[in-house]
């Protein structure tokens, strides 16, 4: 018994070694970011036609013919993308009683030459309602443009990480982990809900405008 009790008790330790917790010691967090303003590249229109009236049938058949005539005017144009939206068919009522039918079609049209746009919305809007016009940073710039602003947060983020390693006097450190995120101030929607059935009508006025590009760098480093 003598000799079987003292391997076993010797090996305790050594277990209770093997399982304590590997601490870190003088780690700091660190955080860093760039940004920039971009003019916004592509521009988002939203036009529509609709119908009210007693005769259902009748008034999809005149949605439909003005948001094909709109469909083959657009595609003439290779630098508009075009889609079709909701197509809707909604009862009106009156006390309570269908009294008729509202049907409406909407297209939603993108195009990063917003001179072309802004021709052909005003073309459009001689049958057709504009909805809303929008903005936007295209994928290309958008990356582009991430790129640039994480090599120069992440120059900042060393920087800093320079600097508290030497003010404290350490000789090196290394980074335990690090976080990119990124975000893109939008600006407001530009709404129109103004039915223009005019012989001619003046193009909108289209105005890019710019939006704000930020790239924001967290972690953590360990000095040594």
């Amino acid at each position: 018994m003598k000799f079987l009790i003292a391997p076993l008790l010797f090996s305790l330790p050594v277990l209770a070694l093997a399982h304590e917790p590997t601490d870190h010691f003088d780690r700091v967090h660190l955080s860093a970011s760039a940004q920039t303003q971009i003019e916004n590249d592509t521009v988002i229109a939203t036009i529509y036609a609709q119908e009210e009236g007693s005769d259902a049938v009748q008034l999809a058949n005149l949605v439909n013919e003005r948001i094909n005539e709109a469909i083959k005017f657009v595609k003439q144009h290779d630098a508009i993308k075009l889609q079709t939206n909701n197509y809707s068919t909604i009862p009106v009522y009156h006390k309570n009683k269908i009294t008729g039918w509202r049907v409406r079609q909407s297209l939603r049209l993108e195009s990063q030459d917003m001179t072309l746009m802004s021709e052909v919305l005003g073309h459009l809007q001689q049958s057709l309602s504009l909805q809303g016009i929008n903005f936007a940073v295209s994928p290309g710039l958008k990356n582009r443009t991430d790129d640039e602003l994480i090599s120069e947060a992440l120059m900042v983020f060393e920087q800093r990480a320079k600097n508290i390693t030497q003010q404290l006097r350490r000789k090196n450190y290394k980074i335990v982990d690090i976080n990119v995120s990124t975000s893109v101030n939008h600006l407001a929607r530009r709404n129109y809900e103004a039915a223009v059935m005019a012989s001619k009508v003046a193009a909108p006025s289209i105005e890019a405008g710019e939006q704000t590009i930020q790239v924001s760098i967290s972690g953590q480093i360990e000095m040594e």
